[in-house]
């Protein structure tokens, strides 16, 4: 592998990553803005981080609840009606 995998911490990108779209979610949200509904999507990020970071440092209760959040993520998003870009479209 290369050098740079050597020094880089992941589970700081991981946990600041998680942070900081966790944030930028329930900023989204917040605003009741045509944005807002993509506060989902930035909260499903942040989950994905989240649970990377939950694993990176051994911390199951962490892992349960961000997985926890996943789920209700995926219902936001779902409930949104946001679909995915490389979904085809059926008529």
């Amino acid at each position: 592998m290369a050098d740079w995998v050597d020094w880089v911490d992941w589970v700081a990108i991981l946990e600041w990553s998680g942070s900081l779209c966790g944030l930028m979610g329930a900023l989204l949200l917040a605003t009741h803005t045509l944005l807002s509904r993509y506060g989902w999507v930035a909260f499903l990020v942040a989950n994905i981080a989240m649970v990377g970071f939950a694993l990176g440092i051994g911390r199951n209760g962490l892992l349960v609840q961000q997985l926890g959040f996943t789920a209700t993520s995926l219902l936001g998003i779902y409930r949104e009606g946001i679909t995915l870009p490389f979904r085809s479209a059926r008529n």
